[in-house]
């Protein structure tokens, strides 16, 4: 009998810290990180230049001269991972959801992924981020889809339908 009060409740000893972890990491994950404002070029290291910047996957990035868009253009990742190391947070310039599409309201359901602050209209849509982060940075870089003749429907009245 002894033993196996012992035993219950070393399995509830271990439940209650388990339950204790997931609850820090929780807050952890939930709580905004201190991020700074980007002072120099991700490119060159050397102080950036207001009028030399790239929108990319959501993010202005500022560089130290124009050239340097290209570099980053190329390997996006590289540096915003290096970004993200350092702690340094680029200026957000999103205007949608990169999941729903819908337009951003309120920027208060994010999440920080690699360097990139991303906005969401909803946490489903964060969820659902979460789980293909690649393809909808991707897709938030790719040209508005223009509507094709046949899908355009404002030259006409469908209150008759």
């Amino acid at each position: 009998m002894k033993k196996t009060t012992l035993i219950a409740l070393s399995i509830l000893t271990l439940a209650a810290v388990a339950f204790g972890a997931d609850e820090k990491k929780d807050a952890a994950q939930s709580a905004p990180k201190e991020l700074k404002p980007q002072t120099l070029c991700p490119v060159m290291g050397k102080p950036t230049d207001s009028s030399a910047y790239t929108d990319i996957q959501g993010q202005r990035v500022y560089h130290c001269c124009p050239m340097c868009s290209a570099k980053l253009k190329a390997d996006p990742d590289k540096y915003f991972k290096k970004a993200a190391a350092e702690g340094v947070l680029f200026e957000n310039v999103q205007k949608t959801c990169p999941v729903s599409g819908e337009a951003l309201e309120d920027k208060d359901v994010f999440t920080d992924f690699e360097g990139r602050r991303i906005y969401f209209c909803c946490k489903k849509c964060q969820k659902k981020f979460a789980e293909n982060p690649q393809e909808y940075l991707k897709a938030m870089d790719a040209p508005a889809k223009e509507k094709t003749p046949a899908e355009d429907h404002s030259g006409h009245d469908h209150s008759g339908h």
